[in-house]
């Protein structure tokens, strides 16, 4: 079973795709890209050079999967989702020699809309879920190594005030309780 692409997606030569992956439209699978068997694309995903993809990894729509991303077999990636691969970006300074590495292990799932910062690791079949609660805008990042199996939601807190010397109280979504941090 060949892999497939959708007419408007663009695989680069030097990319490597396993049978029956699927590619969907508008696609970019960069040369240098390995992706295993049986994956599947949905539309407007990029995958850039050197990403490993394992096999029967989902990958939903407006997913980019940067350099130094290694994704082992069974991994889900939720819509919107994305990795970044520089801790401190800037358009004037090129950093391309400082991508850092980022490993999501076996069957771990991955969120709409969370993104994942560089040089951690996310652990067999851990669970990353962004839990929205309110259109006031979300902002969630991974910071730190998630463990295996471990299901982490990043709750959504409200700013309720901030002062300088820095003293900020947050309110949890779910909760009356405040707390100064």
């Amino acid at each position: 079973n060949p892999p497939s692409a959708h007419a408007t997606a663009t695989i680069d030569e030097g990319a490597v795709i396993g049978n029956g992956t699927r590619v969907w439209h508008y696609c970019h699978i960069s040369s240098g890209a390995t992706v295993g068997e049986r994956c599947n694309f949905g539309q407007n995903c990029f995958v850039a050079p050197g990403v490993e993809i394992g096999n029967n990894v989902k990958v939903q729509n407006n997913v980019s999967i940067y350099t130094g991303v290694i994704c082992e077999d069974d991994v889900f990636l939720g819509p919107s989702m994305v990795f970044t691969n520089v801790n401190n970006p800037r358009s004037a300074v090129n950093r391309r020699g400082q991508y850092e590495k980022t490993l999501v292990k076996k069957g771990a799932s991955i969120g709409a809309n969370a993104t994942v910062v560089c040089g951690n690791d996310i652990g067999k079949f851990a669970f990353i879920v962004p839990v929205i609660t309110s259109v006031d805008g979300l902002w969630v990042a991974t910071t730190k190594c998630i463990p295996a199996a471990l299901a982490f939601a990043a709750i959504l807190l409200t700013l309720t005030s901030i002062s300088f010397p820095l003293s900020v109280k947050i309110k949890s979504a779910n909760s009356s309780i405040i707390q100064t941090i």
